[in-house]
């Protein structure tokens, strides 16, 4: 009988409502129901993640494995000193950990640069390509003065963890998850990992995210969000709303010239951008801005087809979320999302995110045919569920497995 693995998942924050760390936490579920693993999360804050317990006395028995949290404290400031707490304290939690309480583990899995013993790393995002795209907007010329304190944080936070990716990624002994091809393409530009990088797409719970869900909240959904029954609700959902495309989402509608179309925007952001464009292109009314909320498939079952237009995105886990509930989707094809779909099949592929032209006419295709909506939406569930969680930590679960036996042929 294999013995029982017991593997560190360092990670700032772990929890459902979060692209990344619901990932992870996703994972961490099942790495310890289905496959028995010990997971020790090294981490500030962990919630939504079930079977957890704070570290305590020793290990428990049992056929299936645990989770134990070893909370690391966090330390006010700006996001550069919390991280560089975070990197050290982490690091000396586990080294303490190991030496004094005598806790091995056979590996140690983070999503992204969180330390430097890592031996998995699930890569959802490349600082390096990430740098190199918003350059411009770091440039103190192009900027008002008040806002070069923030400006010079982020340069020096970006070329802090780029340092590091340049440390970390090129080695041969770590193993790297990419969860999408566009990113593993960037692995390849910046770090020349090549063959060597796994691509694990992410999951959808297919439980939350379904088409009969969608339809017993529909009803009230749509009376909570203020849609009448001839409304035509297009959903956005994010935070970073300038790189979900969001203004090229607004100009589209207004090209569409169909009154019926609404709007809905979830997420965080400053909306004063976007409130001015609504306004400027007529749209006054028609654009709603919600806040996020824990049963977000609330949101999916209001909506009558998702958009997203995102400029750049590592997967876009709405859009998948979306398909899964049935809905038709429109996704940019410098999504990773686009990857796991077929144009016209499943989804619609927007060929340029910054066209609004070309976003409109795939919105009017949708709004005037409600029988490629049903075609769309019917398809898009079934490909969603071929992209259920279960498949993703298996998927990491057999690149643990592999690295743990190249770290034993190693040593």
């Amino acid at each position: 009988m294999t013995a029982k693995r017991r593997i560190a998942v360092v990670t700032p924050f772990l929890d459902k409502r979060h692209g990344t760390e619901r990932c992870v936490a996703e994972q961490v579920e099942r790495l310890t129901r289905d496959f028995g693993y010990d997971v020790h999360v090294y981490s500030r804050s962990v919630t939504d993640v079930a079977g957890l317990t704070t570290r305590g006395g020793g290990s428990r028995a049992g056929g299936s494995g645990s989770v134990d949290w070893h909370r690391i404290a966090g330390l006010p400031g700006p996001g550069l000193i919390k991280y560089l707490w975070w990197f050290a304290a982490n690091q000396l939690r586990r080294w303490w950990d190991d030496k004094v309480r005598g806790i091995k583990y056979d590996l140690v899995y983070s999503p992204g640069i969180n330390c430097l013993d890592a031996k998995v790393i699930s890569v959802h995002i490349v600082f390096a390509e990430f740098r190199e795209r918003v350059a411009p907007n770091l440039q103190f010329g192009r900027n008002p003065i008040a806002t070069w304190p923030r400006i010079l944080h982020r340069r020096l936070y970006y070329r802090l963890i780029i340092a590091l990716e340049r440390r970390v990624y090129p080695r041969d002994d770590v193993a790297l998850c990419a969860v999408s091809r566009k990113t593993a393409h960037d692995l390849s530009r910046f770090y020349s990992r090549n063959e060597d990088v796994a691509v694990v797409y992410y999951g959808v719970d297919v439980e939350q995210f379904s088409p009969s869900v969608r339809a017993r909240h529909r009803l009230r959904a749509r009376q909570d969000v203020g849609l009448s029954d001839g409304d035509f609700c297009l959903l956005l959902i994010g935070n970073d709303w300038r790189k979900k495309g969001l203004l090229c989402l607004l100009d589209a509608v207004r090209q569409v010239e169909d009154t019926r179309l609404r709007v809905l925007v979830v997420g965080r952001d400053d909306r004063t951008l976007f409130d001015a464009q609504a306004r400027a292109l007529g749209l006054e009314g028609r654009v709603h801005f919600v806040p996020l909320r824990p049963d977000v498939e609330f949101y999916y079952a209001a909506a009558d087809a998702y958009v997203g237009p995102s400029l750049e995105d590592a997967f876009a886990l709405p859009p998948a979320e979306a398909m899964a509930c049935g809905l038709p989707v429109i996704v940019s094809s410098q999504a990773g999302v686009s990857e796991i779909v077929t144009d016209g099949l499943d989804a619609l592929v927007l060929k340029d995110p910054e066209d609004a032209s070309e976003l409109a006419g795939l919105i009017k295709r949708l709004v005037d045919d409600p029988a490629l909506c049903m075609r769309l939406g019917g398809r898009a569930a079934m490909t969603a569920r071929l992209y259920g969680w279960d498949r993703n930590a298996a998927e990491l679960h057999a690149v643990i497995e592999e690295a743990i036996a190249l770290k034993g042929r190693r040593t």
